[in-house]
């Protein structure tokens, strides 16, 4: 892990007086001969210079210490190892799923993955070829008559009324099925 070194903000002469809120935040070079920033007076802020910067070993670097590398096709991957790659914003989805499976491949970090879902085919609507077909092939099934309870009760055997003297006439019930 890098920890590259602070620096204060640089902001533009003139920036957050009220008198002057137009002027926006970015650094711009004071000019001019009467200029305090360009005179560097300590309560103007501080102005960058060269003392502001990073180490050599560390210039230049992704916090996890390997060179960032800008990707825009899978070609620019080929020969390359030992650096951190960004896909550039660009890319499209096709070109960005290969690069990825590239990366993968080569053991490669990337910076800004993304995670791709398959896509599923649309069924088209207004061909008329189709739902011809589709009609016709449904005409051309057989129906399937639905099951008739009116026949299996007549086949069922009905049971006849036991006679027994004395008693009342009573009826024995068919066996059910399970």
């Amino acid at each position: 892990m890098v920890s590259k070194r602070h620096h204060p903000k640089f902001r533009r002469p003139n920036y957050g007086r009220t008198s002057r809120s137009r002027i926006k935040i970015a650094w711009r070079r004071p000019r001019g001969i009467d200029n305090k920033k360009a005179f560097k007076l300590k309560y103007m802020g501080c102005s960058p210079s060269i003392g502001y910067g990073q180490p050599s070993e560390i210039k230049y670097k992704h916090p996890q210490g390997l060179h960032e590398l800008l990707v825009q096709s899978p070609v620019d991957l080929k020969g390359v190892k030992d650096v951190v790659v960004r896909i550039a914003s660009g890319v499209g989805a096709v070109k960005r799923e290969a690069i990825q499976k590239l990366a993968e491949q080569m053991k490669l970090r990337i910076l800004n993955p993304r995670k791709f879902v398959p896509k599923v085919p649309k069924p088209k609507k207004g061909d008329k070829k189709s739902e011809e077909k589709k009609e016709e092939a449904k005409k051309e099934q057989p129906k399937v008559a639905p099951a008739k309870t009116e026949e299996k009760k007549a086949e069922q055997p009905k049971a006849a009324p036991v006679k027994t003297e004395g008693a009342k006439p009573t009826q024995v019930s068919a066996p059910q099925k399970q």
